[in-house]
């Protein structure tokens, strides 16, 4: 295949992906199958590739970002943030808050945010800073149609309030939730990171990168929320002494900035 060090230098180049913050092993197996599905013999040749073929270089980030998601994902943590974590940032800030959905995929979280969030405040007010790397997935966000595998979590009561059958197996959101939503491309390594939050939701994507990357991103996270606001993480996500970011922990996944 080549030299794999070179590679990952022409690939921040090209798309700004900075390949050596994520977890080697893994990330090098998925590369290299993906040179050999497009029938390439060698790194260089796949950079060659990607720099002349614009469809090439859209999949070869939509595949190396991975992205898994679906509304509500882990029912308890929606329920934790319903019952205990928005309350305490209402009383704290208002009822208008800053939330930012980072790494945000195929807008299933941000759309959840929307829902539970329009139990105490209504549409028109909600607004919702999301963001991702990969331009794919966030169109398809902004489309709006999933299929019922991905709404297979979702309480009854917001799938008949905010969702309409399309065909046979597909839901398409309602757009005054779209509304609410502000979808922008973003790399959580490289961009400048919002300010002034009083919620920032990233999960179930930090277990991709090396503890380095972690680290940094944590740092920023912090520096971007308010004081006493709070960072929700995935359920794989506990973070090892929150401390030394300068948070505490809150509840179980819910980090308040100290």
């Amino acid at each position: 295949m080549g030299d794999y060090e070179a590679f990952k230098k022409k690939i921040l180049q090209l798309t700004k992906i900075d390949l050596s913050c994520y977890k080697e092993r893994q990330m090098k197996r998925r590369i290299d199958s993906l040179i050999s599905k497009a029938k390439k013999k060698s790194y260089d040749e796949y950079v060659e590739a990607l720099k002349s073929d614009k469809k090439l270089l859209e999949d070869f980030v939509a595949y190396l970002t991975i992205n898994v998601s679906e509304f509500y994902r882990n029912p308890e943590q929606w329920k934790l943030l319903e019952d205990k974590i928005l309350p305490y940032l209402f009383d704290k800030f208002g009822k208008k808050i800053k939330i930012w959905s980072a790494a945000c995929s195929t807008g299933d979280e941000p759309y959840t945010l929307v829902m539970v969030l329009a139990k105490f405040v209504p549409l028109n007010q909600i607004q919702i800073i999301a963001t991702d790397i990969d331009k794919q997935v966030l169109e398809k966000a902004q489309l709006g149609i999933y299929d019922e595998k991905s709404l297979k979590g979702l309480p009854e009561e917001f799938k008949k309030k905010y969702f309409e059958k399309v065909g046979d197996k597909s839901y398409q959101i309602c757009d005054e939730v779209k509304k609410c939503v502000k979808f922008s491309q973003h790399n959580l390594l490289k961009d400048p990171y919002p300010d002034h939050c009083d919620l920032i939701v990233c999960r179930n994507v930090m277990i991709y990168f090396t503890e380095e990357a972690k680290q940094v991103m944590y740092q920023k996270f912090n520096d971007s929320l308010k004081k006493n606001a709070i960072l929700f993480v995935g359920s794989t996500e506990q973070i090892i002494s929150p401390a030394t970011y300068h948070f505490s922990a809150f509840q179980s996944f819910f980090y308040q900035k100290v």
